[in-house]
């Protein structure tokens, strides 16, 4: 089976006597959603119908426009699945901050963008948004949440994905889980939640 074992980063500086292989057109995609761009291991079907094993260095996380190099040589180009998200848009930046602040209590991977936030769609964090006096659209577009949601820069997240990590190379469904349980409020966040006063 095809495996995809490298991810290419742009070569510093440019230039040089070969050409730059992150800057080479890709003979295919890959298409995943938030959920297994995190995972390090996963079988997966690129754009050309192949089927593939994503074998990358633990904790390495994708994001919409990186390169892989394939086993055979080729060049696959990562893109990020349209899914089901929420997103809120304010001209209003202490509004807008303020959604941000009561979402990231709630340990929800967050999209940030110019004039808006966006997360995993969930009725509940909508309502919740809707009090604030925000509107929010639930719709279909690409998720690229801020590193610090699943990375380890902050004490809460690396604990998440660290554990989910390990799971996530034993149950395919724990993948799924996690990205739900963000969203929905897992009892494990609404533990943390309760141990730092969040609301």
């Amino acid at each position: 089976m095809l495996e995809l074992r490298e991810r290419i980063a742009p070569r510093a500086g440019g230039g040089g006597s070969e050409p730059d292989p992150s800057g080479l057109p890709p003979a295919t995609t890959l298409t995943l959603p938030f959920s297994d761009r995190q995972r390090s291991r996963l079988r997966v079907r690129l754009g050309s119908g192949e089927e593939a094993a994503l074998i990358l260095p633990r904790g390495t996380r994708l994001r919409g426009g990186d390169r892989l190099r394939a086993s055979d040589g080729r060049i696959v180009a990562v893109v990020a699945a349209l899914e089901s998200v929420s997103t809120l848009r304010c001209t209003d930046a202490t509004a807008l901050t303020r959604a941000a602040y009561h979402l990231g209590n709630r340990h929800v991977a967050l999209e940030v963008g110019e004039g808006f936030v966006r997360y995993l769609h969930d009725h509940v964090l909508d309502d919740m948004v809707r009090g604030l006096g925000l509107e929010v659209v639930a719709e279909q577009a690409s998720f690229e949440p801020e590193a610090g949601a699943y990375a380890g820069g902050h004490g809460h997240s690396h604990s998440h994905s660290h554990s989910h990590e390990h799971e996530h190379e034993h149950e395919h469904e724990h993948g799924n889980a996690h990205a739900h349980g963000l969203a929905h409020g897992s009892e494990r966040a609404r533990g943390h939640e309760h141990e730092h006063g969040s609301q």
